[in-house]
């Protein structure tokens, strides 16, 4: 075929584990283990959809109007959602990265990311991607290459698989979450916070998911004595997907993809780790601040059991 849309493809192995990272995007366009999809993958003759896969930097989510003030500048960025009057989900999307480094289990990734309108901050930007006993592990590291502070969040954008021919209609989901960030219906931007108890959105037990619709971002996550905070995707065919993200990330989006493609709906759950909440460069929130020469490092996995 032609070259593939999302251009050239490094291809990692481990025993039975195998994963495709890619050119467009510098994200994930499959991980299986076995001939069991982990992720939920997209065909290599079509473009990455909704993000599967994809990092998304400098920020994740949305950002109201796609504007920001960092140290008393006003900036303006592309409106990319733009019937809802929004930015989404940072700049590196579309991007080529370059490879690295490879070895058979790992291979690393990057870009640099120029000053452009709306962002005039450079960074330079790597994932690594590494496949072991334990699943697969990513790794981002950023680092500001320009002579002043910059505004910094970032986060990815997997899709958990339910397992062939299946949605996600009759998984479990446990998700160890004290709280859900609501939003409003027309623009998905932030307007306050819910506890989860006594609500549809209580996954801190495993629940079957059934035809609840989550668009969501939740945070005070519960983690483990490493650090680690947990999503886990009970399907029926008996295996589980769980997906870890260390302290970096302390907001995890879930997202059963119900406004994709009918052949894509509910065919996956997004599970997204974020640094940040969403409209994060406006708010401020948990935003970093990256001083000249600066490197910040976030850690997530996934695995089948």
């Amino acid at each position: 075929m032609a070259e593939p849309p999302s251009g050239e493809q490094f291809h990692i192995a481990h025993g039975e584990q195998r994963a495709t990272i890619v050119e467009v995007g510098g994200g994930i366009r499959e991980y299986l283990h076995g001939e069991r999809e982990v992720l939920q993958p997209y065909p290599l003759g079509a473009m990455c959809d909704a993000a599967h896969g994809a990092p998304l930097i400098p920020w994740p989510n949305r950002l109201a109007d796609g504007r920001y003030s960092f140290d008393g500048e006003e900036h303006q960025l592309a409106l990319t959602e733009p019937e809802k009057h929004n930015a989404i989900h940072g700049l590196v999307r579309w991007r080529n990265w370059t490879l690295r480094e490879r070895s058979e289990d790992r291979v690393v990734v990057g870009t640099r990311l120029r000053p452009l309108t709306g962002w005039p901050f450079p960074l330079d930007l790597s994932i690594a991607y590494e496949l072991g006993d334990g699943g697969l592990t990513v790794e981002l590291r950023a680092v500001n290459l320009g002579e002043r502070d910059c505004p910094f969040a970032c986060g990815q954008h997997p899709y958990l698989s339910p397992g062939p021919g299946q949605t996600v209609d009759r998984c479990t989901l446990k998700l160890r979450a004290e709280t859900r960030i609501d939003t409003d219906h027309e623009r998905q931007l932030p307007t306050g916070l819910e506890p989860v108890a006594g609500t549809a959105y209580d996954f801190r037990a495993p629940r079957e998911i059934g035809s609840l619709e989550i668009d969501y971002a939740f945070t005070d996550l519960e983690r483990d004595a490493d650090g680690r905070a947990w999503m886990r995707l009970g399907c029926p065919d008996g295996h589980t997907v769980e997906l870890w993200a260390d302290a970096s990330y302390p907001v995890m989006e879930v997202f059963t993809a119900d406004t994709l493609a009918p052949a894509r709906r509910r065919r996956g759950l997004g599970a997204e780790p974020m640094s940040a909440p969403p409209n994060a460069l406006q708010s401020g929130e948990r935003v970093v601040r990256l001083a000249p020469g600066q490197e910040h490092v976030a850690r997530w996995g996934v695995r089948l059991r």
